[in-house]
């Protein structure tokens, strides 16, 4: 049985949106969600947009705090030492966030100290995931001059250089051409051979079929189901992936138009 790695329990996300009367209205994104992700696993997020996926995401980042329920890695909450916890996570946001005054090889230096790493193992490590990633001969250029799967690159590289126990990557091959997304994503499939867990969270199902261990469907704030993909086939009598996600979002779709006509 593999080790869990971190334990999502019954967490919820409540929004408070102003309306045009300027009343407020309280929007609930995500309602008591549990998630397991396990040492050494690929998990795909999937659903469509506004399903929950950024806002579960974020909240295992630390970005936002959930409105209640538990965040527990190894065994511990997440806030008991926030900082201690960053250090162990590695995220991997959809948009490029780099310090774009620096070259590339220094972003890979930059992020190395800011997460405390030894000053003698920085530079070799940057080295070591620019070769990894095929950014080497683009390491004394700025980040402005890459194409967008090559900045996809560095963001990946930039997310795994304190050597980090789990990585979220939010819709990383995102404007891809496809070539370069295939390389992308066989990069991806070696994380779990270095024992590294990954949240993948993705709108393209062929690619979360190919890459994971298991997959978790949410669907307006709500986990419709998580397991391998072999086990969702058999239980619900599905060829593939995609048959599997729209029976449960075109389910959910089919109960909420039942209710709203009783």
């Amino acid at each position: 049985m593999p080790k869990l790695l971190l334990d999502v329990k019954n967490v919820t996300k409540n929004y408070k949106s102003k309306l045009a009367n300027s009343e407020k209205k309280v929007i609930q994104a995500l309602k008591g969600v549990s998630l397991q992700i396990y040492k050494g696993e690929i998990l795909s997020l999937l659903g469509e947009n506004g399903a929950g996926k950024t806002t579960l995401s974020s909240i295992i980042a630390t970005l936002h705090p959930p409105t209640s329920g538990q965040v527990l890695f190894e065994g511990k909450s997440v806030y008991q030492n926030i900082i201690d916890y960053r250090l162990k996570l590695g995220f991997c946001p959809q948009q490029a966030n780099f310090e774009n005054d620096l070259t590339v090889e220094d972003n890979l230096i930059f992020a190395g100290r800011y997460f405390n790493m030894p000053h003698n193992q920085v530079k070799p490590r940057a080295k070591e995931l620019m070769q990894q990633f095929d950014l080497t001969q683009y390491s004394q250029s700025f980040p402005e001059i890459l194409s967008g799967g090559y900045k996809q690159r560095l963001l990946i590289a930039r997310a795994l250089m304190h050597n980090p126990s789990l990585v979220i990557l939010d819709e990383p091959t995102v404007g891809m051409d496809p070539k370069i997304r295939r390389t992308f994503l066989k990069k991806v499939a070696t994380l779990k051979d270095e024992g590294i867990s990954v949240l993948l969270t993705t709108h393209y199902l062929e690619e979360a079929e190919k890459l994971s261990d298991r997959v978790c469907i949410i669907d307006k704030g709500k986990i419709c189901a998580t397991d391998t993909l072999d086990n969702l086939k058999k239980k619900h009598q599905k060829k593939n992936l995609e048959e599997i996600f729209f029976h449960f979002v075109d389910t959910e779709k089919t109960s909420i138009t039942k209710e709203n006509n009783d």
